[in-house]
């Protein structure tokens, strides 16, 4: 547990970097849906490179190929997550977005009743449909909690509106990644490793940025230079670092959906790091005693899930 523990805060290290560098590229007024295109346009070819060792891509093709609906109804929902995220990017600043996105620590564990999971019932191995872990779920909102003192002052500088703009595309975002990522890990993520599953969810994604794409082709609008160049650097740190991190810790609590949750919950540490990402790099205002108390919680409630689950 403690191995995934490690490689979830990993992952919510790189992954800030999508919030700080996708604001970046929306304040500098470009298309938000070649923000959200080119990273999977330009992950695609490097996952494919990753793979092409001893021909790793063709258990993930058979598979793609043998449950083709379901791997491209489950790919489109888990990363399409990432359309209505660098949408919200053009409304409010990159710790809001990373503080609204957290709402996927209490959804991971909302989620639980929708999966099957092994366990052991008078002395037999069965599929049960697992209850919510109420535990777990209260350990979430104190994280929860903890996110909005982070964000409490900050917001005051924000109109209603705004944080309503953010918070709801934001929240259909935190809802379909741990759905589709779970499903894929489920239903066919039994004989394929963490590279390949990532691989084949980026190749099922493809109508979803090839649309995006041409809606801007459509328009006259190519990326310039400095969006190509940003987004790939998202790719890479977040589109691949980030998610094999994070798949791969998922991967290794993936028969125990409490610790699913646990490991969705290290998240929480994009908001972390966004800020001091924020401050480091682009001097943003330091954080206030609120924000300090936030973090703390945050922290806190993460220790927390770690106990219950070890108990």
């Amino acid at each position: 547990m403690f191995k995934a523990l490690t490689y979830g805060l990993l992952s919510s290290l790189f992954f800030s970097s999508t919030f700080i560098l996708n604001r970046e590229m929306a304040t500098a007024s470009y298309a938000w849906q070649w923000t959200a295109a080119l990273r999977f346009l330009i992950m695609l070819p490097l996952l494919a490179l990753l793979l092409s060792r001893n021909q790793a891509y063709r258990p993930v093709l058979q598979s793609v190929r043998a449950n083709l609906s379901s791997w491209v109804l489950w790919s489109c929902v888990g990363f399409g997550f990432y359309v209505p995220l660098c949408y919200a990017a053009s409304f409010g600043p990159a710790w809001l977005i990373a503080g609204a996105l957290q709402i996927t620590i209490p959804a991971g564990a909302l989620l639980t009743p929708l999966f099957l999971a092994p366990s052991v019932v008078n002395g037999e191995l069965r599929q049960v449909r697992h209850k919510i872990p109420i535990k777990l779920l209260l350990t979430a909102l104190l994280i929860m909690l903890g996110v909005g003192l982070m964000l409490v002052h900050e917001a005051t500088s924000v109109s209603f509106l705004t944080v309503l703009a953010i918070v709801l595309p934001v929240g259909v975002a935190a809802f379909a990644y741990p759905l589709g990522s779970r499903k894929i890990l489920f239903k066919h993520g039994h004989n394929l490793n963490t590279l390949q599953r990532v691989f084949g969810m980026t190749l099922c994604s493809m109508p979803v940025w090839l649309c995006l794409a041409g809606f801007e082709l459509g328009q006259n609008q190519l990326p310039p230079l400095e969006q190509i160049f940003q987004s790939s650097i998202v790719a890479l740190f977040s589109g691949i670092i980030a998610t094999l991190l994070l798949f791969e810790a998922a991967n290794l609590v993936k028969h125990n959906l409490s610790q699913l949750a646990v490991i969705e919950a290290t998240q929480a540490g994009e908001v972390v790091f966004t800020l001091l990402g924020g401050v480091l790099f682009f001097h943003d205002g330091v954080p206030d005693l609120f924000a300090c108390l936030g973090i703390a919680l945050v922290l806190i409630g993460m220790v927390i899930n770690s106990l219950v689950v070890r108990k």
